[in-house]
């Protein structure tokens, strides 16, 4: 067990905590088993979806399936893994039925919120620690292996709470990284901006592409239809992985293409291609290109067709 000077003497890091998880969604139950297999005791997660129950039959089944009261009044670690948008009504539950004893260390798992949401608990003496993995979960076993590739978001109130939200980082095999309270809404932003959205591009270019190979193919061709990793998505993976490389590797000197060029007859074809495709997807494209076109600094008379001037 851990006492209070564990929480609050020289030695920040315990060894091993007992942990209680709410929820056992896809990052609750991937934290968890990543816990485990490096020594704590994750006894008890709550899940109320099926989906949840099963994750949490698989990834932890030595634990027990509780109402989060319960688990959060066993835990000398608390690890809160709802949605963004329940965090504060549970902190609020949680705090209303005094759930947490004084020198818990709650963690939070929210990429939008610092540790300000989990005030009612730390009123009551609970050490707040915002952990959030920058990955995103698929529900897949590959979620836990990804863990240790991952860095972590971390913000806490002290020196010792970033030491242990460090320490469990770093034992889960991610890199921890320091952003500050204030900074955590940019923060979510610009991932959520380079990862949900490249989704879309990704799907969007894949709706183009399907229709662009649409009709006789090849002998022995793949026909194209609506499956995923189809033959559509082969053809643009090595393009947008490289691309993906290129970006983090040399930064905006990456772009090439139309729009680098300032090729304003190519943009415009592009553009009345796509709208007769599907007009959103057009909007999508002129949107993202004007914003290349402006890290460019390109042909004035390209941003201008792309604002429609």
């Amino acid at each position: 067990m851990t006492s209070d000077k564990d929480v609050c003497g020289t030695d920040p890091a315990p060894a091993r905590l007992t942990v209680g998880i709410v929820s056992a969604g896809r990052v609750g139950s991937a934290l968890g088993a990543a816990l485990e297999r490096v020594g704590h005791v994750v006894f008890g997660v709550s899940a109320i979806s099926d989906a949840s129950v099963r994750r949490a039959e698989s990834r932890l089944p030595d634990s027990r399936i509780l109402p989060a009261e319960d688990v959060a009044a066993s835990s000398e670690l608390l690890i809160l893994a709802v949605p963004d948008s329940e965090l504060a009504g549970l902190v609020s539950g949680l705090a209303a039925a005094k759930a947490v004893r004084p020198g818990t260390i709650v963690a939070h798992t929210s990429g939008a919120n610092g540790i300000g949401i989990l005030a009612p608990l730390t009123a009551l003496g609970a050490l707040p620690l915002a952990i959030h993995p920058a990955m995103t979960f698929t529900g897949h076993d590959e979620d836990i292996a990804r863990l240790a590739n991952a860095c972590f978001g971390v913000t806490a109130a002290d020196d010792i709470g970033y030491a242990i939200a460090q320490s469990l980082v770093i034992e889960m095999g991610g890199e921890p990284v320091r952003v500050a309270e204030e900074n955590r809404t940019l923060y979510h932003a610009a991932l959520a901006h380079g990862s949900n959205h490249l989704v879309t591009l990704i799907v969007d270019a894949v709706e183009a592409l399907r229709a662009a190979l649409a009709g006789p193919g090849l002998l022995g061709q793949q026909v194209i239809d609506d499956q995923p990793n189809g033959l559509a998505e082969r053809m643009l993976a090595p393009l947008a992985s490289a691309a993906l490389d290129n970006a983090l590797r040399r930064g905006p000197s990456a772009l090439t293409g139309p729009v680098a060029r300032g090729d304003v007859d190519a943009v415009a074809a592009h553009l009345t291609a796509l709208q007769a495709l599907n007009p959103d997807l057009a909007a999508g494209y002129r949107a993202q290109s004007l914003r290349a076109a402006q890290r460019a600094k390109t042909n004035p008379a390209l941003l201008d067709l792309l604002e429609g001037r």
